[in-house]
């Protein structure tokens, strides 16, 4: 049948849960096999968009953000962990100590689209922050990713040098904002029907089979 449908996938790179419903709603179009032909635009949203470029403890941030104690960012971390052993993902959270500023990230997954790069890089990227710790804001640490997912490094860097692409970034979350989208990850099919989270592949292959039914 191979219907189209279009994705948009609102999200951050410092965001877990994005990470876990990427995965699961992957899964879900491979459980669909050629009932649909599908899309996915990453689309930008910062969770901290005044985050300083040397980030902040991770601990301390989520007492300011959430009022959280250690030990219930302790559970957090463990039900996290448990989650994307689910999806085939490994969250190595004692090496992700802070959290980062990622505007230029979202900057660079701008640029990757139009290279048909964005669901590489986007993988890779939450590959360096949640597996290895790297900082996904870092010049070094963008332009090195870029370049292993087939992307050129040098322009890559042109860009990151610059400000290339920031006006298209912010347009996008000022959209996305006004849409009423304030909470990630947020997953948008053919631009009417929303599913909100890091649900299940479960949830994601329901629904996605109701929208190719017209229901």
């Amino acid at each position: 049948m191979n219907l189209p449908m279009k994705i948009d996938f609102v999200s951050d790179v410092s965001c877990p849960w994005c990470v876990i419903g990427l995965k699961a709603l992957e899964t879900a179009i491979a459980q669909l096999g050629d009932t649909v032909k599908t899309e996915i635009h990453f689309q930008p949203f910062e969770l901290n968009p005044t985050m300083p470029p040397e980030g902040q403890d991770i601990t301390e941030h989520l007492a300011q953000k959430h009022g959280a104690t250690p030990e219930q960012s302790e559970q957090t971390r463990a039900m996290i962990r448990a989650r994307g052993a689910e999806v085939g993902f490994t969250f190595a959270l004692d090496k992700r100590s802070r959290i980062y500023n990622t505007f230029d990230a979202h900057r660079l997954l701008h640029w990757a689209e139009q290279d048909g790069r964005q669901l590489a890089l986007k993988h890779a990227l939450f590959t360096a922050y949640f597996t290895e710790g790297e900082n996904p804001g870092a010049h070094a640490v963008l332009i090195r990713v870029a370049g292993e997912v087939g992307l050129d490094a040098a322009r890559a860097g042109e860009i990151l040098a610059s400000d290339e692409y920031a006006e298209d970034v912010r347009k996008q979350q000022r959209y996305y904002l006004e849409q009423g989208i304030n909470a990630v990850p947020a997953v948008i099919i053919n631009e009417r029907h929303l599913i909100q989270g890091g649900q299940p592949a479960q949830v994601f292959e329901q629904a996605l089979r109701q929208i190719a039914a017209g229901n």
